[in-house]
C-alpha cells in the first residue's frame, strides 16, 4: 500500500470460516490505516463479520442481488466478467458496483480460464456504465496496452506476490498506470 495500492482483495479459497474472519479483520485494520479499500473474495456471508468494505464474486458464485443483501447497501459488490455478453449482463438488474474484466492474459491464478485479450477490455471501456478493472497477467510490461485499450484501473496478483520488492513494483505499476492514463487522455483530447 505504501507503493500506491488503493484496494486490496483477500482470496482464501481453502480456509475455514474462522480463518477467513480472523485474516479478514487483520487486513481490514491494515487497509484502513493506509486509506485503502478492503474486498473479501467469494464470501459475502463473512464480509460484515470480517469488517471488509465489500465482496467480489465470480460468475458461478452467489447472484449479485443475494450478495448485496448479505453485505448491505453500504458495502461494495464486485463481479468477474470474461466476455462481452457478461459485461453487458453486469449492467442489468442488481448491477454490481464494479466489474473485473479478464483474464486479459493467461495466468496461473486462474487455471483453465483462457485469456480474453484486449478486445473485451476495449468493449467494456466503450459499453459499460459500471467502473471496471482489467485483470489477468498484468504487470509493468503489459499495463500500457491495457490502459490504451480503455482500462482505468488494473488488478494484479503475481506482479506483487512474486516480487522481491512488492512496494517498489507497486509504485512502478501505479506510475505506469498514471502515466499511460495521462497519455491516453491527451491523445483523446
Amino acid at each position: 500500500m505504501r507503493g500506491g495500492i488503493d484496494i486490496v482483495q483477500l482470496r482464501l479459497k481453502c480456509a475455514t470460516d474462522r480463518e477467513v474472519i480472523s485474516t479478514s479483520r487483520r487486513f481490514a485494520r491494515v487497509c484502513a490505516a493506509h486509506g485503502a479499500l478492503f474486498i473479501l473474495n467469494d464470501r459475502p456471508d463473512l464480509v460484515v463479520e470480517g469488517q471488509a468494505d465489500g465482496v467480489h464474486v465470480g460468475q458461478d458464485d452467489i447472484p449479485i442481488g443475494q450478495a448485496r443483501a448479505l453485505v448491505g447497501p453500504e458495502r461494495l459488490v464486485g463481479l468477474s466478467t470474461h466476455s462481452k455478453a457478461q459485461v453487458d449482463a453486469a449492467g442489468a438488474k442488481d448491477a454490481p458496483d464494479y466489474i473485473g474484466v479478464g483474464p486479459v492474459h493467461e495466468t496461473p491464478t486462474k487455471p483453465g480460464r483462457p485469456a480474453i485479450g484486449l478486445d473485451v477490455v476495449r468493449y467494456a471501456a466503450q459499453r459499460s456504465a459500471i467502473p471496471f478493472f482489467a485483470i489477468g497477467g498484468i504487470d509493468e510490461g503489459t499495463v500500457g496496452a491495457v490502459v490504451a485499450a480503455g482500462a482505468r484501473g488494473v488488478a494484479v496478483v503475481r506482479a506483487l506476490v512474486d516480487a522481491a520488492d512488492p512496494e517498489q513494483v507497486a509504485r512502478h505499476l501505479r506510475e505506469a498506470l498514471d502515466r499511460n492514463r495521462k497519455a491516453v487522455g491527451a491523445a483523446q483530447s
